[in-house]
């Protein structure tokens, strides 16, 4: 009896201690993890929340951009984070991709995280430099098959689902379009706009500015519907190519072992900042759909996507080899 008491006080003030220290939080500036180049969609999220969070809380919410690896040197750096809040990850779908794509990542999804909320989502677009004389995804195919190996196409980063995309269209079409491997949207989308790699695969976000600007030709959205950033592009269904369909998400994590009260914390936060007409009319610009789901919604959302896109990369014989 005496040592389930001891249980007991021991579990009481472990509660009063995590208690207190989400009281106090944050207590000193909190740095957000981007796996990607400054310019993407996840750093543009990362950017707008943290602004939003410095304000309210009172503390200094700072983007860190650690590009490399489709995103796995920074989700597998906050994987070993304390626990405390400080340390925080934004990441893309390639985050619950990778796992499947790569030989060896160094982080488990599932076990090294306390998932906070999926702020947006977005769909992906297909755009090409204006120099190409495709007008649409029909025209861009008969192009390719024309002249195998002259166009290749820019990804964000290995396992992103642009990068997914590119490459299940081109297995399914039979195309020869090579990958060029970019550190983050920002990056290959300033390729195709340099008529370096004259396709492009991204999120909507990514491009929404330098195609309404007619650096970029968009050609289709990997959507059911047409995006409100963008409605005269048609979806690749409409285009006659269904069954492509795929979404970027943006969600905010923070690393496994930190409190709950933490974690309710920054996810009310999120929400109420997404719900703020400016940041609401700033999303919706573009390209993105907000979502704010629940931190158990969101654990269960990751599940559910690992095991998706394990199965397309395997139905597409996919893989990268190699420890990242």
């Amino acid at each position: 009896m005496s040592s389930l008491i001891r249980v007991a006080v021991g579990l009481v003030a472990l509660f009063f201690a995590e208690a207190a220290i989400a009281q106090s939080y944050p207590d000193k500036p909190v740095k957000v993890v981007v796996g990607f180049a400054a310019g993407g969609p996840t750093d543009a999220i990362a950017r707008i929340v943290s602004d939003k969070l410095s304000t309210s809380l009172g503390k200094q919410f700072y983007v860190v951009n650690q590009p490399g690896a489709g995103g796995n040197i920074a989700s597998g750096m906050v994987a070993t984070a304390p626990g405390d809040g400080y340390t925080l990850i934004a990441v893309s779908t390639g985050f619950l991709v990778n796992p499947s794509l790569f030989a060896k990542v160094p982080y488990d999804a599932v076990k090294d995280f306390a998932p906070i909320t999926i702020v947006a989502v977005s769909p992906n677009v297909i755009s090409v430099n204006p120099s190409v004389p495709a007008k649409n995804i029909k025209e861009l195919i008969e192009l390719i098959k024309a002249n195998p190996g002259k166009y290749s196409f820019a990804a964000p980063g290995a396992g992103s689902t642009p990068h997914l995309s590119g490459e299940i269209f081109r297995h399914t079409y039979g195309l020869d379009l090579p990958t060029v491997q970019f550190t983050g949207a920002g990056p290959s989308i300033q390729s195709t706009v340099g008529g370096h790699t004259p396709v492009a695969f991204s999120a909507l976000p990514s491009a929404a500015a330098q195609i309404k600007d007619g650096l970029l030709r968009a050609l289709a959205v990997t959507a059911e519907k047409r995006s409100a950033t963008l409605p005269d592009i048609p979806t690749m269904a409409e285009s006659g190519y269904p069954g492509q369909e795929a979404y970027t998400l943006t969600g905010m994590l923070a690393p496994a072992g930190t409190p709950k009260e933490i974690v309710a914390l920054l996810h009310r936060e999120v929400v109420k900042i997404v719900a703020m007409p400016d940041v609401k009319q700033r999303l919706d610009d573009l390209g993105f759909e907000v979502l704010a789901n629940s931190p158990d919604e969101f654990a269960a959302r990751i599940k559910t996507e690992m095991e998706k896109w394990a199965k397309v990369i395997r139905d597409a014989k996919l893989k990268i080899e190699g420890a990242q």
